[in-house]
């Protein structure tokens, strides 16, 4: 098993809780989030993580080295901001299995990632994306399911202020094949969930795979303290 984590982003509104750090390495009950992250695809049986890495990256690497836990760790540095998706196409470059779970390095996911890469190359997708049940799915926009196949999106807030509506969200962790084909007009930056699923959902028909596990994005402050409690069973 392989695994791109992307770990790029700046953390602007977590700046008042990183003290300089990169947000991938925010603090969460005494150890890094990212190691977090890593300890868990270690336990998934995974071999080798490609960290894409941007900004401050020397920070990520100087902690993780070459090899973390037995895990063969190399890292994708970006000389300017790419995008999730400008990222997850140059770290794809660099896969040697056919199939890479790509996770975000801001996200945690009580997924069965080995079940969800089998669950891949049984429906023949080139994509699949982990997707979780919302009671309230307004700050995170929505995905449309026939079957086994994501068909639509919807944008965050779509729904009118003052209402929620429950749903489907895209958990932010993705398994893609390494050749999949990129329309040729996207930019050398850009997001792989609005400029590359959203339009092109037709052509791929992205498989959805449905996880009732804890999740929790630590993008904002609020999260992140919760992230100290309730991330508290997974740190083993």
């Amino acid at each position: 098993m392989e695994a791109i984590v992307l770990a790029g982003g700046l953390g602007t509104r977590l700046a008042s809780r990183l003290h300089g750090l990169p947000k991938p390495m925010a603090p969460v009950a005494g150890r890094p989030f990212l190691e977090i992250l890593l300890n868990q695809l270690r336990r998934s049986g995974c071999t080798r993580v490609l960290l894409s890495v941007g900004q401050q990256h020397a920070v990520i690497q100087d902690h993780f080295g070459a090899f973390f836990h037995g895990i063969e760790v190399d890292y994708v540095v970006e000389s300017v901001p790419l995008g999730t998706g400008g990222a997850v196409r140059l770290a794809l470059a660099q896969v040697r299995e056919e199939s890479v779970l790509v996770l975000n390095g801001d996200t945690f996911l009580d997924a069965d990632y080995a079940a969800m890469l089998r669950f891949h190359a049984s429906e023949g997708a080139a994509a699949t994306l982990a997707v979780v049940h919302r009671d309230d799915v307004s700050r995170y926009g929505s995905v449309t399911i026939e079957g086994q196949r994501i068909v639509g999106f919807e944008e965050k807030g779509s729904s009118g202020p003052d209402q929620t509506q429950a749903g489907w969200i895209s958990a932010g962790t993705y398994v893609l094949s390494r050749d999949l084909a990129w329309p040729p007009a996207l930019p050398e930056k850009f997001s792989i969930e609005f400029d590359f699923f959203v339009p092109e959902v037709a052509r791929l028909r992205p498989a959805a795979w449905k996880v009732d596990g804890f999740f929790l994005d630590i993008g904002i402050p609020e999260d992140l303290d919760r992230a100290q409690t309730e991330l508290a069973q997974f740190l083993a």
